[in-house]
């Protein structure tokens, strides 16, 4: 049976309840002190060209991913993907490696 790790005595963080820094650092030593500039930046709504744009491309992207589905199960059902792997999951699995790192050669 695994024994409970003991308690060891923690250094005090630096970003404790007193947000003073010791005498002796200024607050741009501090290193749990940072300063964030945060830019707005104003969103303009799409014109109508654009929303009508962006409703059939996705619908191009949906279509595709219709088809693709449609394609696996072809190969599956028909188990057409015998002669280049051992199971459908292998067809998979190699479709996403070569999606995910298009860098590799297909072997």
């Amino acid at each position: 049976m695994n024994k409970p790790p003991r308690k060891r005595n923690k250094a005090t963080s630096a970003s404790s309840s007193d947000d003073t820094p010791p005498d002796n650092q200024d607050l741009e030593e501090n290193p749990a002190t940072a300063t964030i500039t945060v830019t707005a930046v104003e969103v303009t709504e799409l014109t109508e060209e654009e929303q009508s744009d962006r409703l059939h491309l996705e619908r191009k992207v949906e279509r595709a991913f219709f088809e693709a589905g449609k394609a696996l199960a072809q190969l599956r059902d028909r188990r057409l993907y015998r002669s280049t792997h051992k199971t459908f999951d292998d067809v998979l699995f190699r479709q996403v490696w070569l999606q995910s790192f298009p860098f590799l050669p297909a072997s």
